[in-house]
């Protein structure tokens, strides 16, 4: 990963795909299609290591349909880490195939802490780790999920890393799931609790904005909520917007279109299942991988058709 802004290369990756849509790499094992369990667990056996080899297997070809539609993707770590320690083999393996295919990786981890354990998360993550006295990589990764609601001093970590080492952090604001308004959508001397946090993430970012005007601290904004994007992206104008909730959770082209700012910039947008399971609606499993460059091409498409359609162009 080089050592510059991460929104600047976000930014410049979502230009060279005209594409503001990213792929998320949520490997469900019981969807992953049959021919390939039974490649692995044949020579295996019906084991950890079968799944995980099974897992990189399929992400691997996913890589390779999607690498030249979308510009990053996005690896949710509980699909990897329940099955130990090679759920995390698989997780790095993928972080280095899709990095290699030169693609921006994230990691969905909404890691956090305190003091020591919080700076550990985003050394190991994002940063580099003592290896008897040398400094070195753990996951080829460019950004991570943080849950910030523990307050800031458990976000100053990350924030540093991000200004030393180039990477970026997505900030948990408004979450796509439908109970996150029992506690984001309180009010607290006249203020919603997702509005404060926005406000924080807007207040973190001002030290690692890049070229393009862009933080490297960035928001994480649910495509099911379109009328509070609206207000959010007021409050975060340099933040970029990491949008989950699209396609198998309701949220389409149109809602979407709130997480942007005039210029075009200023969100990225994930499909996981409605991508990289296509191939169900298919009746074809061996041909998972394009079913899956399809279904990501028809999400560019209507992506762009949105934005064209509110008179934002990228």
């Amino acid at each position: 990963m080089a050592l510059n802004n991460f929104a600047d290369r976000l930014i410049e990756a979502i230009e060279d795909k005209k594409n503001p849509a990213i792929v998320g790499l949520d490997p469900d094992f019981s969807k992953i299609p049959g021919f390939l369990k039974k490649k692995h667990s044949t020579k295996h056996g019906k084991t950890f290591e079968a799944v995980a080899l099974t897992t990189f297997d399929f992400n691997s070809q996913i890589i390779e349909a999607v690498k030249k539609i979308v510009p990053a993707v996005k690896l949710q770590a509980a699909f990897y880490e329940q099955y130990g320690w090679w759920g995390v083999w698989a997780m790095e393996e993928t972080a280095k195939a899709a990095a290699a295919a030169k693609l921006v990786v994230l990691i969905d981890g909404k890691r956090n802490d305190i003091g020591n354990t919080s700076q550990a998360y985003a050394d190991g993550f994002l940063g580099k780790v003592d290896v008897f006295g040398e400094k070195k990589r753990s996951f080829d990764a460019d950004a991570l999920t943080v849950n910030a609601y523990l307050g800031s001093d458990s976000v100053m970590p990350f924030t540093k890393v991000c200004k030393e080492d180039g990477s970026g952090i997505f900030v948990l604001v408004k979450t796509s799931n439908p109970s996150s308004s029992e506690l984001q959508d309180l009010e607290v001397n006249g203020k919603k609790v997702y509005e404060i946090m926005a406000e924080n993430v807007n207040k973190w970012g001002q030290e690692v904005i890049g070229e393009r005007g862009y933080s490297s601290i960035g928001a994480v904004v649910g495509a099911t909520f379109p009328e509070q994007a609206k207000a959010l992206r007021k409050l975060m104008p340099k933040a970029i917007f990491l949008v989950p909730g699209y396609g198998a959770q309701g949220g389409g082209a149109d809602d979407v279109v709130p997480c942007f700012n005039e210029d075009g910039r200023g969100a990225i947008v994930n499909s996981s299942r409605g991508i990289i399971f296509a191939y169900q609606n298919k009746g074809n499993d061996e041909k998972f991988a394009l079913f899956a460059k399809e279904a990501a091409e028809q999400m560019k498409e209507d992506l762009n058709a949105s934005l064209k359609k509110a008179g934002i162009h990228l």
